[in-house]
């Protein structure tokens, strides 16, 4: 076992809530170590419907702080990374079955004004049958309204404020396990695993982060002295990826007969992303999978819309994830709260904070108001500071990405459009340390397809943690999607001739 180390806070867990919590801490000075069992955003983080919302139907639970704090965000997160979050126009079709149309309008209202909207456009009403949102909507559906919200892209989201982390010095360990933590002297005293070495590490921490999402309870399990009462609800929500089937660059919200509503999503250029359900779960989260039966309700609430029917041999993937929700006595699964809880165990003068709950969008807040719970055990650290700093890449004038995208293509007049606009939406303003010296598509190494290159995989090693295929496949890109079986297994088999082991990570 290797020397022991000590930091100022540890933290289990790679997800978008550890990940954030890692670079808010490290930039006001905190000594850092996260440490995730298996890959950045492997869980619940790279499977949810890809979205920076407010949570339109939130209000209808009254749920009012969460939505303000939901749209604020909105547009702090545009501002940061507009590489992986731009603007969405979202298209409901009215339903006279469902919720009344004053009650939508209401609610559409409030969604324009309670996060003090800057730069998104509002609301407006349509004519689906003579507007050309409308055109795919069957015709019994006259009435519709149409909203603004963002898209994000969810692994890349939790991949970059790990690189910020590790940037201002926090040391993150993918693929390392906490075998154990104790308290000891005022502290905590932590053994960590390198899973595919076997190597052990210890560390001493003065407080520790349980960010471990849908394995919260898990770990809390194995903390020996933890005395937390609070529990968290799994929620299973799946997603299916179909070819899209409308023209325009907006999506789609449908109302179901059950009240949840439906996001129909333009994925990948030609492809449609269509979620979520909501459904309890008890089982292994790393075993969740969509059943059939929640397929066919995703298109069956499509199909009641829609005058280009889809059938279960149009869905190309699917995913699900677990959503670890704090407890709060609900019955409906779509009811229970999707506000974030903490629980501070001080036992012993060494302090466990336990993070319940909690959404892609209000991330941030939720790294702030972690901190805010240490601050009395950490006096000296720095004050709150990511409300106004661009993740790595969006450093772009402006966020405006549409004249940045105009000048990458300058910046590279030999680049295929599409290349240089992949690399434009996933690296920003970083995409000069992606590509290097190249001067041509020969320059880039090893093409496997699509728009992936050797140079693009040799990157995602050396600086975002990628031990993989299918953490360059998967989550860092979405080359998964667009890439060929044989072209998926000539990849695979190249990465692991590579060996891949360790990498110099900023």
């Amino acid at each position: 076992m290797s020397e022991t180390e000590t930091v100022d806070l540890f933290i289990i867990g790679g997800g978008i809530n550890g990940a954030g919590i890692a670079r808010d801490a490290a930039g006001r000075g905190l000594s850092v170590i996260l440490c995730e069992k298996d890959d950045l955003a492997e869980g619940t983080s790279s499977r949810s419907g890809k979205l920076v919302h407010g949570g339109l139907r939130y209000l209808e639970y009254y749920e009012f702080r969460l939505v303000r704090e939901a749209l604020i965000e909105r547009e702090v997160l545009l501002n940061s990374a507009s590489h992986i979050i731009w603007p969405m126009r979202f298209v409901l079709p009215h339903s006279p079955e469902d919720r009344p149309a004053w009650l939508v309008r209401l609610g559409l209202f409030l969604y324009d004004h309670l996060g003090g909207r800057k730069k998104l456009p509002g609301t407006r009403s349509l004519n689906l049958r003579r507007d050309p949102e409308g055109a795919p909507i069957q015709t019994k559906y006259t009435r519709g309204f149409e909203y603004s919200d963002c898209w994000v892209d969810d692994s890349r989201l939790v991949v970059l404020n790990a690189v910020a982390a590790a940037e201002k010095g926090a040391k993150v360990y993918t693929r390392t396990a906490c075998t154990s933590a104790r308290r000891d002297n005022g502290g905590w005293l932590i053994e960590m695993q390198d899973l595919r070495s076997g190597a052990k590490t210890q560390v001493r921490a003065r407080a520790v982060v349980n960010a471990g999402g849908p394995w919260v309870n898990d770990i809390i399990g194995r903390v020996a002295g933890s005395n937390s009462q609070r529990a968290v609800r799994l929620v299973k929500g799946s997603h299916i990826i179909v070819p899209k089937f409308w023209e325009g660059p907006h999506a789609y919200l449908v109302q179901n007969h059950d009240k949840r509503v439906i996001f129909i999503n333009p994925y990948e250029g030609n492809k449609a992303l269509i979620g979520t359900t909501d459904i309890p779960y008890e089982g292994a989260p790393e075993k969740v999978e969509a059943s059939e039966e929640e397929i066919s309700y995703l298109l069956n609430a499509v199909n009641r819309y829609f005058k280009e029917k889809l059938r279960r041999e149009d869905v190309l993937q699917t995913f699900s994830g677990v959503r670890p929700l704090f407890d709060d006595g609900q019955g409906n699964p779509s009811a229970v709260t999707r506000d974030y809880t903490f629980d501070l165990d001080e036992t012993g003068g060494a302090p466990l904070l336990n993070i319940f709950g909690g959404k892609i969008t209000t991330f941030r807040k939720l790294s702030e108001h972690a901190l805010e719970k240490l601050d009395k055990i950490f006096p000296n650290m720095g004050k709150a500071w990511t409300a106004t700093a661009p993740l790595p890449g969006g450093e772009i004038e402006n966020a405006d990405f549409v004249s940045f995208a105009a000048k990458l293509r300058d910046t590279y007049p030999w680049m295929s459009r599409p290349l240089v606009h992949h690399y434009g939406r996933l690296y920003g303003a970083r995409t000069k340390d992606v590509v290097g010296t190249a001067r041509s598509h020969a320059d880039l190494g090893q093409h496997f397809g699509g728009n992936l290159y050797e140079a693009e995989v040799r990157y995602l090693i050396a600086k975002e943690w990628a031990r993989t295929p299918d953490d360059v496949l998967r989550r860092r890109t979405k080359h998964g999607v667009h890439l060929s079986p044989v072209e998926v297994q000539a990849f695979r088999e190249w990465f692991e001739e590579q060996n891949v082991q360790t990498a110099a990570v900023a």
